[in-house]
């Protein structure tokens, strides 16, 4: 039996859809700078509900995705299982997978951070917008941070922070 890798980043987005791309484009910065192997990455179109057994005996987890809602360059929150209306269709949101997680586990699911990156523009063919492209920039380092100091105490507390700045 595979021993499971304790930490799991995975991104999301298409990299035909413009800003979109910026979860899958910092997946590849990560990879380029990892050196340990207690990090698994793993890249997809889409959230789905099989995603949830990615999660299982994980330490920790970050889903890596693009964002208008951004209030500055990425957002980093904590994240708790929800349904939510993407509960049903196709395309999940990090909330739903790890509710879908609890649901077939029947525990809680390891703690699962977003970093959002904040993107402009999503139509298909387009290149990746010069702002977005800062972005994403400013989200690798962070990233970076993150994954020096991969204790769940650390991620609240920057998660905790992040909220206070938005708010």
């Amino acid at each position: 039996m595979n021993k499971t890798i304790p930490i799991l980043i995975f991104g999301y987005g298409n990299l035909s859809r413009g800003d979109d791309a910026l979860g899958p484009l910092l997946l590849e910065m990560i990879q380029d700078r990892m050196t340990s192997g207690s990090v698994e990455i793993l890249n997809d179109f889409q959230l789905q509900v099989e995603h949830a057994l990615d999660l299982e005996d994980r330490n920790l987890v970050l889903f890596i995705d693009a964002s208008v809602a951004c209030a500055d360059a990425f957002d980093f929150r904590e994240l708790e299982p929800a349904h939510d209306k993407s509960y049903t269709t196709h395309a999940m949101s990090p909330a739903a997978v790890l509710q879908v997680y609890q649901t077939i586990k029947h525990q809680n699911p390891p703690p699962c951070f977003l970093l959002s990156i904040q993107g402009e523009q999503f139509e298909l063919g387009s290149d990746l917008s010069p702002k977005a492209r800062e972005n994403l920039q400013r989200a690798g380092h962070y990233a970076e941070q993150l994954l020096k100091q991969p204790d769940v105490e650390i991620w609240r507390e920057l998660a905790e922070k992040a909220f206070h700045h938005e708010t």
